[in-house]
C-alpha cells in the first residue's frame, strides 16, 4: 500500500509527537509498504493561526492510497481515504480554555475558537477512521466534538532492546525538561527522604532556563549532592542502561494526553513508575500498587513513596514485574498498531 504519514511539528524540538510518526514509518517499511512521511512546520501562535489551518487545508496529496494524520492542525487534509491518529487537540482552545495562560476570553479569541471547532467538525466527519493515543484524548473527541474514536496506543520503537540490569538506588526522570513535566516535584521531594534513595533528571530543553531553576533548587534545598541534573538528550543506547540499572522511574507530568514514552520504557525494562494523581494520561498505564506508585503531587508524599521503593526491593520487584506484563494486557505492539490503521 503507498502511505503517507502527515503531521505538523516544531523544528529543533524532538520528542512523542515526532516519535509516533517515525517509529510507524519504519515498521511500516519493514512489512514492504510504499511510505513518504510529510511534516509541515507549525507554531502556535494565535495571530498566525488560521493562515496556518488555512495552509495544511490546501496541502493536496496525490498518488496516496492512504493518508494517516497525526498532530493538528494535519488532520485538516482533505483526502479520500483519511485515517487520524490523533494525539491532542490544540490544547489552548479545548481543555485549557479557561487555565491561566490560555487566550484571554475576547471577542476575537471566542471567535477564532469557535472557527477551529468548526474546522475541527468538518476534518472529523471526512475521516475514514479515527484513533486517539488514549482515553484521556476519546474523552476530549467525545466532549468537545462529538465525535467518537476508538484508543490505539503508541507502542516504543523497538520494546526488546529494553531490559532489567538490576535495582540501583537511583530513581529516573528521562524527559524533555519543562515545568509541565513537573521535574522540580523529584528535586523537591528529595529534600524530604529519610533514606539513602538518589535522583537523577535527564533530558533536554531548547533554552536551557528550567534546567537552570532545577539546578537552583537543588542548591537551595541542600540536595545537589543527591540529584543529578543533565540538560542534554539522551541517547536510546544510553537510556535503556539508565533505566535497566534504576531503582524505578518517576513520570509527573500535568494532565498529559497519553501514558507517555517513560511509562513504557520503565515497563520494557520491568521497573515501576511513581507517577501523581493528576497525571492524566499516565494513569491509564499505571495501577496503585499494582505495576507502580500513585501520589499526590506534593514532595512530601513523593518522598515517602520513593522512601518506600528504597527499602522494600521485593515490592519493587513485583511492581516492575506487573509493569511488564501491563503492556501485554493493553495489547501494546505494532502488529495491533498497523492491522487498524490499514483495515
Amino acid at each position: 500500500m503507498r502511505l503517507v504519514l502527515f503531521s505538523s511539528y516544531v523544528p529543533f524540538v524532538h520528542g512523542g509527537a515526532r516519535f509516533i510518526v517515525e517509529w510507524l514509518e519504519e515498521k511500516l517499511l519493514e512489512r514492504g509498504h510504499q511510505v513518504e512521511r510529510v511534516y509541515i512546520p507549525f507554531s502556535s501562535d494565535t495571530k498566525d493561526l488560521l493562515w496556518q489551518m488555512t495552509a495544511f487545508r490546501l496541502v493536496k496529496i496525490d498518488g496516496a492510497d492512504r493518508v494517516i494524520c497525526f498532530r493538528p492542525p494535519s488532520h485538516l487534509l482533505q483526502h479520500p481515504n483519511k485515517v487520524l491518529w490523533f494525539i491532542h487537540h490544540q490544547r489552548a482552545f479545548y481543555d485549557l480554555w479557561n487555565d491561566d495562560g490560555a487566550p484571554r476570553h475576547t471577542r476575537y479569541y471566542k471567535a477564532l475558537r469557535r472557527a477551529i471547532f468548526q474546522a475541527d467538525r468538518v476534518a472529523f466527519n471526512e475521516a475514514r477512521a479515527i484513533f486517539a493515543n488514549s482515553r484521556v484524548v476519546q474523552d476530549r473527541l467525545k466532549k468537545f466534538n462529538d465525535v467518537d474514536s476508538t484508543v490505539l496506543y503508541p507502542p516504543l520503537l523497538d520494546p526488546t532492546v529494553y531490559g532489567n540490569l538490576g535495582y540501583g538506588d537511583e530513581i529516573i526522570y528521562i524527559s524533555r525538561l519543562g515545568p509541565y513535566k513537573r521535574q522540580h516535584l523529584l528535586v523537591q521531594a528529595m529534600a524530604h527522604v529519610k533514606t539513602a534513595v538518589t535522583a537523577r533528571i535527564c533530558g533536554d530543553v531548547p533554552d536551557g532556563t528550567y534546567s537552570q531553576e532545577l539546578i537552583g533548587l537543588a542548591s537551595k534545598l541542600g540536595v545537589s549532592d543527591r540529584v543529578s541534573i543533565e540538560n542534554r538528550w539522551i541517547s536510546e543506547e544510553e537510556k535503556r542502561d539508565i533505566i535497566g540499572r534504576s531503582l524505578a522511574v518517576a513520570y509527573f507530568p500535568v494532565d498529559e494526553d497519553s501514558y507517555g514514552y517513560p511509562s513504557l520504557e520503565a515497563a520494557h525494562s520491568r521497573k515501576a513508575v511513581i507517577t501523581t494523581t493528576d497525571a492524566g494520561g499516565v494513569l491509564e498505564f499505571v495501577i496503585h500498587e499494582h505495576n507502580g506508585l500513585i501520589c499526590d503531587p506534593d514532595p512530601e508524599a513523593i518522598a515517602e513513596a520513593l522512601d518506600r521503593l528504597y527499602t522494600d526491593r521485593e515490592l519493587v520487584k513485583a511492581l516492575g514485574s506487573r509493569a511488564a506484563e501491563t503492556v501485554d494486557k493493553l495489547h501494546i505492539n505494532w502488529d495491533t498498531v498497523i492491522d487498524r490503521l490499514l483495515a
